[in-house]
């Protein structure tokens, strides 16, 4: 084997290690919740809302499309539906990953089997993604339908162009937030298309199943109970930084405010892309957007990230001039795979747990504000530096 070869190897294992570590210590929960709920709905005639994991006050909290589209679990082997989640994990993972370093892997000449590899395994490492993993959830899924579709169907004009959004948002409500992205950027055909394709796919639903989708929309829906407390530290979002501070009689109003600044801003840096040709930094903003607004943004969520950090990485070995992009993407990938934030699980409250159980939450305000902008072109540091040790001709006497 060469060299390259056995690096591979060794990351692949090391890989696999980490992510069979996560799968015991999480016990791929979200997936028995699923399968659980669906089996409920759809082979006891039960309703999905009303079934909870046996134990726990968790239940179904997607939309009744979602239960459609995970129908078959209801049907199948417990432990299938655990290889097919852990496969769905990984695939979608390594496609999403792929298409975000293919830039920076073509300007930078290097091999691309080999930093394709090594990249997949960096982001299969990193916390939001086997977290995602360990518990059997379906965010590196709906990432691949948002970023397949900004990248290769907004960016380049396609009539089907918003239809991913369209499925992703029908499935779970979060990724709605790139239909408000397609309208600030004015991309009125394909923000119709996500409308209409999510309205199509939720009002089909609705027909099939009437009842559960009253019991959502009226219902699930508002019951913050179902996805557990606010305050707990996975939930790294605004609501959940401030919930986890003594302001317990202003924390909705802090809340708002805080998500109208955000979106003010996420508005601007938006627009500021979109004046660049920069589909994949509006992509970046508003994922890192999303997660910051939502009432509840679990670490699992915050797969969104990894366009962001790519980006960072990307423009800091781009340009010798920007080093801090480098830095921010790449402390952002180690702080947040370390697991550093849960010392804070059981620790001191503020002000030291104010930074310590946040920190989700500040690398996402410090992408948002300063992850750049616009398509990196330079030469790349890495390639010029070994071109400098490389041995060079004798010059012609």
């Amino acid at each position: 084997m060469t060299r390259r070869a056995w690096i591979i190897a060794a990351l692949a294992a090391f890989t696999a290690g980490v992510l069979s570590w996560a799968g015991y210590y999480h016990r791929f929960f979200d997936s028995k919740v699923y399968s659980g709920a669906v089996r409920y709905w759809f082979r006891e005639d039960g309703m999905v809302y009303d079934w909870l994991q046996p134990g726990t006050p968790y239940g179904f909290t997607y939309p009744p499309f979602a239960g459609i589209v995970m129908s078959p679990m209801a049907f199948l082997p417990y432990l299938i539906v655990l290889v097919i989640a852990c496969i769905a994990t990984v695939a979608s993972t390594a496609l999403v990953t792929l298409w975000l370093v293919a830039g920076m892997v073509r300007r930078a000449g290097w091999v691309p089997w080999f930093a394709g590899a090594v990249a997949v395994a960096l982001a299969l490492c990193f916390e939001p993604v086997r977290e995602t993993f360990s518990f059997g959830q379906v965010n590196t899924l709906l990432l691949a339908l948002v970023v397949g579709d900004v990248l290769f169907g907004v960016a380049r004009g396609r009539r089907w162009a918003g239809v991913g959004i369209g499925l992703a948002t029908a499935i779970k409500l979060t990724p709605a937030v790139f239909i408000l992205y397609l309208l600030v950027t004015r991309q009125w055909r394909a923000a119709g298309t996500a409308i209409g394709t999510a309205a199509a796919a939720t009002l089909a639903a609705a027909g099939l199943f009437p009842d559960a989708s009253r019991e959502f929309w009226t219902a699930a829906l508002w019951d913050t109970n179902r996805v557990g407390n606010l305050e707990y530290l996975s939930n790294q979002s605004l609501r959940g930084m401030l919930a986890r501070l003594p302001v317990d009689t202003v924390e909705s109003r802090l809340w708002v405010g805080c998500v109208l600044v955000t979106l003010g801003l996420w508005v601007w840096r938006v627009r500021a892309a979109d004046r660049l040709g920069d589909h994949l930094g509006g992509l970046a903003v508003t994922g890192i957007v999303g997660c910051l607004i939502s009432p509840v943004a679990w670490v699992h969520h915050w797969v969104w990230l990894l366009p962001a950090v790519v980006r960072c990485v990307d423009a800091g070995l781009s340009s010798e001039k920007d080093r801090r992009s480098l830095w921010l993407g790449g402390a952002a990938y180690v702080v947040l795979s370390s697991r550093l934030t849960w010392l804070w699980e059981n620790g001191p409250r503020p002000p030291l747990g104010f930074v310590g159980s946040n920190l989700y939450v500040w690398f996402g305000i410090a992408l948002l504000v300063w992850m750049p902008l616009g398509v990196p072109t330079g030469t790349p540091r890495l390639r010029r530096a070994v071109a400098d040790r490389s041995p060079r001709a004798p010059s012609p006497r």
